[in-house]
């Protein structure tokens, strides 16, 4: 007898992100560390098995062996499955076409084989980078209830902030007559989320018409949901109220670090509800005999400095007399004695030195702007030399 799954999730975890610099230079964005312990696919994955959804495709091009090896069979989250699970679907090389995915829609019509293996009546688009928890199968029930075509997750943003969004227009009755992607002049502050709830047979139809467009760029916002609205298919929009980061550039990622911080965070992950699972290492409590305030401090570290306003992950030793503020440490980081880290993002295996200055003061900082307003950033494996320094706004990629 043939099983089938009446909702697949596809997780696009396959852009280069290029906004975060050295921090994906050799690595998939959605394996970038975040929040002490995580990683930012942690939170789709989670959503999905917390939402019953058991079958997830994640789709991988860009830098994908860090993040193939964290998901591997899929056990953290409870999707190792007989039939279902998670699978790593990266391009792959056909009898009659071999190519890189060309963008959101064509990734997910490389593999509408995949999909039609568990003949689902949905299937739930999901984007790589974000920060989140959400019940999916919410969303489902009003899809259903609708009898869309295809329902899209937004949010309401601030106007000014909305040409930086795929905006949709709606009617009362959440109907959407309109999607316009990053519009220089908005009509609404209804942002995409970049979560899409497609029945699956409309879902198939318009990805062929897509591919078979040579003049389209085979993304989902530009082309596709346009085409469907043209067309005349039914669309609602699904407004979702809870925590939601986009955190695709050094600031934003910087700021949801930040948002687990204080004695009522603006994000809760070591609450009960809806439990964000990750592949973490196996540590002993962390060592603090220095001073910690209003901060986080993974497990196997050792704290005998001052660390105040900062996230710090897993097995990182702050030595007697270093100083960390208002700082993101992702992992298996060293400060030696005597540095002092201000307003900083430092990628795991990094090695800072005595007597080392990274960065600024976070409001000497912010007046030097530039693309990471001036939040200074050190790459994987960099190791800065005893007085060593990194000015703030800097990218570190090497050595020095």
């Amino acid at each position: 007898m043939l099983r089938k799954k009446e909702c697949v999730a596809m997780l696009l975890a396959g852009g280069q992100g290029s906004r975060l610099y050295a921090l994906t230079s050799n690595i998939a964005k959605p394996a970038v560390s975040f929040g002490a312990k995580y990683r930012i696919i942690d939170f789709p994955l989670s959503n999905c098995i917390n939402s019953g959804i058991d079958t997830v495709g994640v789709l991988t091009q860009y830098q994908p062996l860090v993040l193939n090896e964290y998901v591997g069979n899929g056990l953290p989250w409870d999707l190792d499955r007989t039939f279902g699970g998670v699978h790593i679907l990266s391009p792959y090389e056909a009898k009659t076409d071999t190519s890189w995915y060309k963008g959101t829609a064509n990734a997910i019509y490389q593999n509408i084989r995949f999909l039609k293996i568990y003949d689902p009546e949905y299937v739930l688009i999901l984007s790589g980078d974000h920060i989140y928890k959400m019940d999916y199968d919410k969303m489902l029930a009003a899809h259903k209830k609708s009898g869309a075509d295809c329902t899209i997750a937004c949010m309401e943003v601030p106007i000014e902030e909305a040409s930086r969004f795929g905006i949709l227009n709606t009617n009362p009755d959440g109907t959407i007559y309109e999607f316009e992607e990053k519009p220089e002049k908005p009509k609404s502050n209804l942002a995409s989320m970049g979560i899409y709830i497609f029945t699956a047979s409309k879902l198939y139809k318009y990805l062929e018409l897509d591919e078979a467009d040579k003049s389209s760029e085979k993304d989902f916002g530009k082309n596709v949901l346009p085409a469907m609205l043209k067309a005349g298919e039914k669309m609602f929009s699904y407004c979702f109220e809870g925590y939601w980061k986009d955190v695709g550039t050094i600031t934003s990622l910087w700021e949801a670090n930040m948002d687990l911080l204080g004695t009522v965070p603006k994000f809760e992950l070591r609450g009960n509800d809806r439990v964000i699972h990750s592949r973490s290492p196996l540590a002993p409590p962390a060592f603090i005999e220095g001073e910690v305030i209003n901060s986080i401090v993974a497990t196997g570290g050792d704290v005998e400095g001052k660390v105040v306003n900062s996230v710090i992950g897993t097995d990182c030793v702050i030595e007697k007399g270093a100083e960390v503020n208002d700082c993101v440490l992702m992992g298996n980081i060293i400060v030696k004695a005597g540095a002092k880290l201000n307003y900083a993002i430092i990628d795991e295996d990094v090695v800072i030195g005595e007597n080392a200055t990274i960065g600024a003061a976070r409001e000497q900082a912010i007046k030097l702007g530039g693309k990471t307003s001036g939040i200074a950033v050190l790459g994987r494996g960099v190791k800065i030399g005893k007085n060593g320094k990194v000015a703030a706004g800097e990218i570190i990629d090497k050595s020095v």
